[in-house]
């Protein structure tokens, strides 16, 4: 009997060595993403202290738990050509190349004319300012569920689109956010819970961004609210969705009253849209 037992316990010691490990899981979502859409990537690993890592177009891209997974946020905009991509994930000892097809999507052209004051160059403090904002990545996820619209008015310029300024066209460049055309003074809101890390003026310099306010949402995302009249928070808030942040203007490099809402997702600008009519948790 205790030949038998022996012999049992061998065989399943053996058996443990020979099969396969449980392989890494890879989701990507959406399926078929088209320009400007956000790649949410979630990997599930066997052992929970090893933090996989995810890179595309050799670049390494942050990975942060979500839940019992791991999850990335690979931004796609105007300017990525159509086509394979591959991402790699590595972890469990393991790599998986994944290919994922990045569909084209047609985007409309304007022509915008800007004179006196709108026609001002940037400054330095504000590109500055606005490109240090659009770099951070907070280790914290501070949104939950879908995004809210940020203002009741009439979307006037969806993302994307591809503008002349003052009849010369303007290379490498595409709208990089919503503007929604509400009247002068009616309420802005943050869409998602998130801290403001960014309060910018007109009159301290921001000459072509106007009145601005930058919220950290967590994680690479952030929002940046543009050509303000008023601003009702200050840098360090914490705000929570449909919270009001400050009011539309036409302040900055604007043609008239509306409010500019750019998505930045690890610092490209992406679509705010499907974050309103989807979650990314």
């Amino acid at each position: 009997m205790l030949n038998q037992i022996k012999s049992l316990l061998t065989t399943a010691f053996i058996l443990s060595l020979i099969s396969p490990a449980k392989a890494l899981e890879v989701n990507i979502s959406p399926v078929a993403p088209q320009q400007g859409d956000t790649i949410s990537v979630t990997i599930k690993t066997d052992d929970p202290n090893s933090i996989p890592t995810l890179t595309l177009d050799q670049k390494t891209y942050p990975v942060f738990p979500v839940g019992d997974s791991y999850r990335a946020l690979l931004p796609t905009s105007p300017l990525n050509t159509s086509g394979k991509y591959t991402i790699q994930v590595t972890g469990d000892g393991t790599t998986k190349n994944l290919g994922v097809w990045l569909k084209n999507r047609t985007f409309p052209v304007q022509r915008i004319w800007l004179s006196g004051k709108a026609s001002r160059k940037a400054t330095q403090l504000e590109l500055d300012r606005v490109a240090e904002f659009k770099q951070l990545v907070t280790p914290e996820k501070y949104w939950n569920g879908a995004f809210v619209r940020p203002n009741a008015g009439r979307v006037s310029s969806v993302f994307g689109v591809r503008r002349y300024y003052n009849g010369v066209f303007a290379n490498n460049y595409y709208h990089k956010g919503v503007d929604y055309a509400g009247g002068a003074g009616s309420a802005v809101v943050a869409p998602a819970a998130g801290r403001v890390r960014l309060v910018g003026k007109e009159a301290e310099g921001f000459h072509v961004h106007g009145n601005l306010v930058g919220i950290d949402h967590g994680q690479g995302v952030l929002s940046i609210f543009l050509h303000l009249q008023d601003i009702n928070v200050k840098e360090g808030d914490f705000v929570q969705p449909g919270q009001q942040i400050g009011t539309i203007g036409s302040t900055g490099a604007s043609t008239g009253p509306h409010l500019h809402w750019g998505l930045y997702v690890n610092g490209i600008a992406v679509d705010p849209v499907p974050w309103r009519f989807s979650e990314i948790n």
